[in-house]
């Protein structure tokens, strides 16, 4: 029976119903289901707790703050049955399901596994991707999902290139019409980067968002109005953090 690790949050998993706070679907009511683990480890990640494990040499924003250090593994991971996992998606007044993570096409299979044990019993569910763009889901995965969000990592987060973009990965999002691509900016280099990952992967600008970066509301708001001239500027739409604005970095909101 496939499984799923997922974020371990006060003593089960981060399974929550709410908003999406982010993107084109900003503001509908949604089930996250949030994995853990993930292939990169950006500096300014909210969701640290998925990656940042005791003994990493991977540094982030928050160190040498008061009360901050690594995670320790088998503390923020729980791992369950695929079947598990569905039954607890069930319990929500909700059939739009967001697998988030960490990266949640490291764990393909049991994501398959949980949607087809939702699908099962109510084929109105439908299904969105929050990824980084570095893995290629398999076909069975990719005809059950509605879209694809994807947010490829510039180097303002701290990867190297060789991990943080894959040509084949990218390609395929790229050429798919269920992927919306969000970049989060920090400062005008950004923006140079994203430009030349717009051609270098010929991704339509009516599908590129932009997010300021920003783990609270006032880090959010000191780059708001600049993000949003740049969208102006280049034709590309603004992407906020509905989830920041209304409840800060409160986990399972």
């Amino acid at each position: 029976m496939p499984t799923l690790k997922l974020a371990k949050l006060n003593d089960g998993a981060e399974i929550f119903h709410t908003l999406q706070g982010e993107g084109v679907n900003t503001g509908a009511p949604a089930i996250f289901v949030r994995s853990s683990l993930c292939n990169l480890h950006c500096r300014w990640c909210d969701t640290d707790y998925t990656w940042n494990w005791l003994g990493t040499p991977w540094p982030h924003d928050k160190d040498g703050e008061p009360g901050y250090s690594k995670f320790d593994k088998a503390e923020y991971i729980l791992e369950l049955p695929a079947t598990e996992v569905a039954e607890a998606v069930r319990q929500f007044p909700c059939t739009h399901v967001i697998m988030t993570g960490g990266e949640p096409l490291l764990q393909q299979a049991g994501w398959l596994a949980m949607i087809e044990a939702l699908k099962a019993t109510d084929a109105s569910y439908t299904f969105e991707v929050e990824t980084n763009g570095t893995q290629v889901p398999s076909a069975e995965l990719d005809a059950h999902i509605n879209q694809y969000n994807v947010s490829p990592k510039l180097a303002n987060s701290g990867n190297a290139e060789s991990l943080r973009v894959s040509e084949k990965s990218m390609r395929w999002f790229a050429s798919s019409a269920k992927s919306w691509f969000k970049f989060v900016i920090a400062e005008d280099s950004d923006l140079e980067e994203i430009l030349q990952l717009i051609e270098r992967f010929s991704i339509p600008k009516e599908k590129i968002l932009l997010m300021p970066e920003g783990r609270t509301p006032a880090e959010q708001q000191a780059r708001r109005l600049w993000v949003a001239n740049l969208c102006i500027a280049q034709g590309f739409r603004f992407c906020d953090r509905l989830h920041v604005q209304l409840w800060g970095d409160k986990r399972g909101v």
